[in-house]
């Protein structure tokens, strides 16, 4: 296997777990709304902190300790007031998805949200930056095809979450299952935000 094959491995496992991000990305192909944009900005997020992973951007969390306490931080107050939109939209109901696939959210706030879910979360630079920028040291002088293998497991994951997300169309059509999802959605972002508060 060449470097390229084992990034892509090992930056597919890695984002292939449920989590905020991916629960928003798949709320928004489920919606039709704003699906290219937002496939794009959590692939071209993850690129940007592969690249500063593979070039050696870990060595940051060394000399300013204080930063992975304030980003766990931040990642939870977030991720706890993001959940509780979820739950509400879960309680009142009234979500359902729209057959003609007509979205009514502005793309602004959409990219905005997105941007928060994926540059607010600690996990996300524990993996990418991290445990890929440590990986990619295993392979001196192809540390970039395994970071291009990486980039591309990113490209392929979201682009494949968002508009395979349509398939589900038909079962979506139901109210109940919008209330439903949004609760998943609610509990996994809860669950996240326990997690960092409790440093793990």
């Amino acid at each position: 296997m060449t470097a390229a094959l084992f990034g892509f491995s090992l930056g597919f496992s890695l984002i292939l777990a449920i989590g905020a991000q991916n629960a928003f990305v798949l709320r928004q192909g489920l919606r039709r709304e704003h699906v290219l944009p937002i496939a794009l900005t959590c692939a071209v997020s993850d690129a940007a902190l592969i690249a500063a992973g593979v070039s050696g951007f870990a060595a940051l969390t060394d000399t300013l300790p204080r930063l992975a306490p304030l980003m766990r931080w931040l990642g939870a107050t977030f991720l706890l007031g993001y959940g509780a939109l979820a739950f509400r939209r879960a309680w009142t109901g009234g979500a359902a998805l729209n057959a003609a696939g007509q979205g009514t959210g502005s793309l602004r706030r959409a990219v905005l949200t997105c941007l928060a879910l994926t540059w607010l979360n600690p996990h996300v630079y524990l993996d990418t930056v991290l445990l890929i920028g440590a990986a990619a040291t295993r392979w001196p002088g192809q540390e970039w095809a395994f970071g291009a293998g990486a980039v591309t497991a990113s490209f392929v994951f979201f682009f494949a979450l968002a508009y395979g997300a349509r398939l589900l169309a038909p079962v979506m059509a139901r109210p109940g299952a919008w209330r439903v999802l949004d609760a998943g959605i609610g509990a996994v972002m809860w669950a996240i935000a326990a997690g960092l508060i409790l440093g793990q």
